[in-house]
């Protein structure tokens, strides 16, 4: 009688497993689960994250290759480390800059951040308050 009702327990037990495992699961219905629709948030992210970052960024750097390229001899910069001076002579690679009357250096053109035309006029500025 035992073994009958362990046979009887085993098959049960197997039987409802392999129903279980070959039982096709129902595909499911819900809304937002076809198409592109689960990835709108994810696209929208990446859209806002390129307008607000990738493209401003972008823009700055063809303004400063723009401005370097239009270098020339006279023309008064800002260099990355903050030195200001008066380019003297523009190569392909490097721009003799003079920083004071005698004194110049021989800088990467990659080095010149921006045109200090606004700090001369700061520059006058402050000078005019100092005398006053």
């Amino acid at each position: 009688m035992r073994s009958m009702t362990r046979w009887f327990l085993a098959v049960s037990f197997m039987s409802n497993f392999l129903l279980a495992e070959g039982a096709p699961t129902p595909a499911p219905t819900g809304p937002g689960r076809e198409g592109v629709t689960p990835f709108l948030p994810l696209i929208l992210i990446f859209g806002v994250f390129y307008f607000l970052i990738l493209r401003p960024q972008q823009k700055r750097q063809k303004d400063q290759q723009r401005f370097i390229a239009e270098l020339k001899k006279g023309d008064m910069v800002v260099t990355q480390s903050g030195i200001i001076g008066t380019v003297k002579t523009v190569g392909d690679k490097f721009v003799n800059l003079e920083i004071d009357q005698g004194v110049s250096l021989k800088i990467l053109k990659s080095q010149i951040l921006e045109s200090a035309a606004s700090l001369k006029d700061d520059k006058n500025s402050s000078q005019k308050e100092a005398t006053t």
